[in-house]
């Protein structure tokens, strides 16, 4: 199976899951750049349990658009790429949009950026619904491309298992 075959499998999944629980769905993104929102929405009926998507690619729209602290962010804080950050970037999209369920991503994708704490490949993803919040880092190998899907694979496979 192609991975565009896979993620359009996983992605009609999610839909069918939120479907049932008359649930809408948000997207808070980052180095994703949108691909979790594209996926979801390359299936067809999805605006019935799609709401929206945000791609806060910088700092200053994760704070401007998803609510997320300046002090997660500034120099000191724990960064764009961590828990708390993605954590506070579901809160955001939650709190911004229709939706009650709300997947976020941030991560390194690299070929640049990286670091000794959060080398490339480091992404972190968070889930929420309602009082299930879950989040967790991943180490995705690989170029910028294999990073990407990667972390839109896990993001919807964690979809899948948070709406379990």
């Amino acid at each position: 199976m192609s991975s565009n075959e896979q993620l359009e499998r996983l992605a009609a999944r999610v839909g069918e899951r939120l479907l049932a629980r008359k649930l809408l769905l948000a997207a808070a993104e980052s180095c994703t750049g949108g691909w979790v929102a594209e996926a979801v929405t390359a299936v067809a009926g999805s605006s019935t349990w799609f709401d929206c998507g945000f791609v806060t690619y910088s700092n200053e729209a994760k704070q401007r658009l998803l609510n997320v602290p300046a002090s997660l962010l500034e120099f000191g804080g724990p960064g764009a790429v961590s828990e708390e950050t993605v954590r506070a970037m579901t809160e955001g999209a939650i709190a911004n949009s229709r939706a009650r369920v709300a997947v976020a991503v941030s991560g390194v994708a690299g070929p640049d950026g990286g670091s000794a704490e959060k080398p490339v490949g480091t992404v972190w993803i968070a889930w929420q619904w309602e009082q299930r919040r879950l989040a967790r880092r991943f180490r995705f190998g690989g170029d910028r491309a294999t990073v990407r899907e990667a972390a839109v694979l896990a993001a919807l496979e964690g979809l899948l298992a948070l709406l379990d």
